[in-house]
């Protein structure tokens, strides 16, 4: 009775506005009390319709009604706190959408603060004193408001489930223990849990442990980046001002030799003008000489004519020969064909010099991990398309090459080509400019019999050695209308697959991976070699007697 009596005077003596023990309290004409501050608050969101009203009767006032503290009120208020009089329950206090609610509050139900999961129900603080005032009820097991309460009541018994059947792993009620669940392996859920926290402790340490030692791996791996990021930069840095000097140092060159053609035209043309200046003066003395001499020959007087004749008949010698050797317009034309040797060279060591670069390069490899997959789409194999033409120092004389040396034909009478030391001269084949290294793939379009295939640039040149497949620096598939085979050192494996005019080559060089696909709508997987690779690759093509091959592009 006396717990109503205070919930009675709670209501009493609360605001309707805040739902709180009034503060300053005012009473309005309609006879309602508020806290001053709410009443003033709520007017005031109502001062442009010129109307004042009571929030609980919604009696209206005009003008707005002055405001007088009700001492008498707020006196009371005071007393009635001293006595024990709890503020109402704020708003924040009461259950919202996503709170537990008391199962013992009527009307609007406050927030609960603990569930009892013997009871099973879930309390608000002013609700849940019972269980530490109760002896009995202090027994009970209390945990953090819980939604899923009727989870632990047995479906069947309807009893609270407080064992564990290890036999059915399942919680169950007392009942079930000697009813259906009889002669089981049970425990109490108290046990089972004691039990089962250890494990989670135990996989909990695991994890926790797994967690410290991922995030050392990943200062580990921090520090790799920023290593990787310092090294990389020191290369690119040094890389330029060794590129830098080098290109000085051709400028230098390009300069001496432009200083050096100039200087010795200079000479040379000053020579030719010194003579032709000499021989300039020699015609006009002799052009005076024939006047003279034509002058005497119309003399009448044949006296005055012998006598000056000795004179002007006697011509001195010539000091130069009678006869100018002119060269042909080729003068400095050694300089230019020096120079493109020079060319050829540098072209031929930063080629070779590149592949190396290259490879060191692709050879960074900081983490131990698996192999990127090979793509799975023609797309996929497209992000990795290489460019490649054939090198016409290494062709076979038999083969003709063209579209910008991509694509390759034999035919039967033997080409012109410059001897050299990288040309084939016992196997019908070429290989490709470009080394290969990372991953690459490319494609080749082919008519008749060809062999499609990968080496070092160290294979033999000469003899059958010297063949695609037949020796251990070569990998090497070929291709006619009847049959796919592929050979590597001298070995043959037969090949299955679809026939297609366009085969797919991809690499990953440093997984050690070789694959050829055949290529139609789809890409069928025709051979895929797994080894090591030791060298930069080239890409060759052996050509057969009618055959023609040839590099597609595919960007």
């Amino acid at each position: 009775m006396a717990q109503q009596n205070n919930q009675l005077d709670r209501a009493k003596f609360c605001c309707s506005v805040c739902l709180d023990l009034l503060k300053d309290p005012v009473t309005i004409p309609c006879g309602h009390s508020y806290c001053m501050n709410c009443i003033q608050s709520y007017w005031d969101t109502e001062d442009e319709k010129k109307t004042h009203s009571c929030p609980q009767c919604r009696q209206s006032f005009t003008p707005r009604p002055v405001l007088v503290k009700n001492t008498m009120l707020a006196d009371l208020v005071e007393e009635l706190k001293k006595t024990g009089l709890q503020a109402a329950p704020a708003d924040h206090c009461y259950a919202g959408p996503e709170d537990v609610a008391c199962d013992v509050c009527t009307g609007r139900k406050l927030r609960a603060v603990k569930s009892c999961l013997s009871c099973p129900a879930s309390y608000c603080e002013k609700h849940l004193h019972r269980h530490y005032d109760v002896p009995p009820l202090k027994k009970h097991k209390l945990v953090e408001p819980s939604e899923k309460l009727q989870e632990n009541i047995c479906s069947r018994h309807n009893e609270v489930m407080m064992m564990f059947c290890h036999t059915d792993q399942q919680c169950i009620c007392y009942l079930c223990s000697v009813d259906e669940h009889k002669g089981h392996d049970t425990v109490s859920a108290a046990a089972e849990r004691t039990e089962r926290q250890r494990e989670l402790e135990g996989s909990r340490h695991n994890i926790q442990q797994r967690i410290q030692d991922r995030e050392e791996d990943v200062k580990l791996l921090q520090q790799e980046v920023e290593a990787i990021n310092g090294s990389a930069d020191k290369a690119v840095e040094h890389s330029e001002k060794i590129f830098t000097q080098l290109i000085r140092l051709m400028e230098e060159r390009r300069s001496d030799v432009k200083q050096q053609v100039r200087s010795q035209q200079e000479t040379e043309v000053n020579r030719v003008k010194e003579l032709q200046e000499k021989l300039e003066q020699e015609i006009t003395e002799l052009k005076r000489k024939d006047a003279e001499l034509k002058k005497l020959s119309h003399t009448e007087d044949h006296n005055q004519f012998l006598h000056n004749y000795p004179s002007l008949s006697a011509l001195s010698e010539s000091t130069h020969s009678s006869s100018i050797n002119i060269c042909p317009l080729n003068y400095f034309k050694d300089v230019t064909a020096a120079v493109s040797e020079l060319r050829d060279k540098l072209q031929d060591v930063l080629i070779e010099t590149w592949t190396n670069i290259s490879l060191t390069v692709t050879q960074v490899d900081v983490l131990l991990s698996n192999p990127q997959p090979e793509p799975e789409t023609r797309a996929g194999f497209l992000r990795y398309s290489r460019e490649i033409t054939l090198d016409p120092n290494t062709a076979h004389t038999k083969l003709l090459l063209s579209e910008g040396n991509r694509k390759v034909i034999r035919i039967r009478q033997q080409q012109s080509y410059s001897s050299h030391p990288d040309r084939f001269t016992g196997s019908v084949q070429v290989l490709s400019r470009e080394s290969l290294t990372g991953r690459c793939y490319w494609e080749v379009e082919w008519r008749g019999g060809v062999d499609v295939a990968v080496a070092y640039k160290n294979i033999s040149r000469a003899g059958r050695v010297s063949e695609f497949g037949q020796n251990d620096k070569s990998w090497s598939l070929h291709c006619d209308d009847d049959s796919y085979n592929f050979y590597h050192n001298d070995v043959h494996t037969r090949v299955s697959g679809p026939r297609s005019s366009r085969v797919g080559v991809y690499l990953d060089h440093r997984a050690g991976i070789l694959s050829f696909y055949s290529v139609s709508e789809t890409m069928t997987l025709l051979h895929r070699v797994q080894t090591t690779f030791t060298q930069p690759l080239y890409a060759g093509l052996y050509v057969y007697s009618d055959s023609t091959a040839e590099f597609c592009k595919l960007k």
